[in-house]
């Protein structure tokens, strides 16, 4: 009996040493928060190269293990041993994976970047027309109310000096600063790309050895755990799975197909900039729920310098597009991969966009779901143990509980 109750002791101190431990590291993390970011970010920056092939080995390990199983299996009349089968699926699936990840990436590049300097030489060149233009087409559309036209054309003066002023005087005598900053931009970008080409050595070795990670994850998890703990760390990991393979995958088809729409439809109505609007709109539809609106801005501009009147048909197509994406392609894909509600979505969007940017807009919202079930268990696990209802509607216009008859009270 005596040691029963000095077992429950211990266990009560371990676990308080165990949560004032954490509460200090939160306090500590609070309090040096700046340090701590440049501390992750020189962290992230040295395993640059292994987080991109982590990623690249997640995005197409469904391709590989599809090329493995189908060479695997279509080889089994010409090869007899199975370990042989799984060799040379391996190596078909490795290079399938890899040639896939290089065509899309060099043929994005080979479309995008002379498409992008080729609308900014044309942007600069036709500037002077392109005001002019504007000025006309304003004058037109309030010739009839002179009022309303002296207004919008005193504002148009104002932004058409500001604009003029700062290419002038911001810009021009600040050349060197800016070609300095683009001269470190492309040591950048050259970093980038060194990494981005040994991060696929690291897919490659990745796609080839996730089985045995993943196994040697399990022994660890049921070594250290009791089994019960173990089970449900395995069951949490395989829905953390289902939601990130789930949302991210299909967030990716459904951002390829509406840039493939709006391609189509910006063709047929021969607006200009036609690839390069379609590659932004169909990078940026990858946030969720600001995506169609943040790559319709630049878009926008760039085809309002040239006709305003396009400009105006590519806002009204991007609003069918964001319409037709929301409510009939995006579930249709995605279904209800994440169990968010629109609020949840849009709170998980701001608050990693906020601390992550553009990455954190794109994973905030399936993490945010793995945290919101999370909590879901937790309140329910702790429902169950002192025996209230788990039925949500219990609890709805509720004024309190009868502790002794366990009798809920409303209002």
């Amino acid at each position: 009996m005596k040691k029963e109750k000095y077992q429950r002791y211990i266990c009560w101190g371990v676990t308080a040493f165990i949560v004032l431990a954490l509460l200090v590291a939160l306090i500590f993390l609070i309090m040096k928060w700046g340090r701590v970011r440049i501390a992750v970010r020189m962290i992230v920056g040295i395993l640059a190269p292994v987080i991109y092939g982590a990623v690249f080995a997640y995005l197409l390990s469904p391709i590989y293990n599809r090329v493995m199983c189908a060479v695997v299996k279509k080889t089994g009349k010409y090869i007899p041993r199975e370990s042989s089968r799984k060799k040379l699926g391996s190596v078909a699936a490795t290079l399938v994976s890899l040639v896939l990840l290089i065509v899309v990436v060099v043929g994005l590049i080979s479309m995008l970047i002379p498409q992008l300097i080729t609308s900014i030489k044309g942007v600069i060149d036709a500037l002077p027309y392109s005001i002019r233009n504007l000025e006309l087409w304003l004058e037109q559309m309030f010739a009839d109310n002179p009022d309303m036209e002296a207004q919008v054309m005193q504002y148009y003066d104002l932004a058409s000096a500001y604009l003029q002023n700062w290419l002038t005087n911001g810009v021009m005598p600040n050349i060197s600063g800016i070609l300095s900053g683009l001269s470190s931009s492309l040591i950048s970008a050259v970093g980038a790309v060194l990494d981005a080409v040994i991060g696929l050595i690291v897919m490659v070795y990745l796609l080839n050895m996730k089985d045995k990670l993943l196994t040697q994850a399990k022994m660890i998890i049921y070594g250290v755990f009791p089994v019960k703990i173990a089970n449900k760390v395995i069951e949490e990991a395989r829905y953390v799975h289902s939601v990130f393979g789930g949302f991210i995958i299909g967030k990716l088809l459904d951002s390829l197909i509406i840039g493939l729409l709006c391609f189509v439809v910006m063709s047929v109505a021969g607006m200009p900039y036609v690839l390069l609007v379609s590659v932004i709109v169909g990078v940026t539809n990858i946030i969720p729920f600001f995506g169609p609106f943040i790559g319709a801005v630049p878009s926008a501009f760039l085809i309002l310098m040239d006709d305003p009147m396009m400009c105006l048909y590519f806002l009204i197509l991007i609003l069918l597009l964001q319409q037709f994406d929301g409510n009939i392609l995006g579930p249709k894909i995605l279904g209800d991969s994440t169990g968010l509600s629109s609020f949840w979505v849009l709170f998980a969007i701001l608050l990693f966009g906020g601390l992550f940017g553009f990455v954190g807009m794109i994973v905030g919202v399936p993490t945010f779901a793995v945290f919101y079930r999370l909590v879901t268990e937790l309140v329910t696990y702790l429902l169950g143990k002192r025996q209230l209802s788990m039925d949500i509607d219990q609890y709805k216009s509720l004024d309190y509980i009868d502790e002794g008859a366990k009798t809920y009270i409303k209002k």
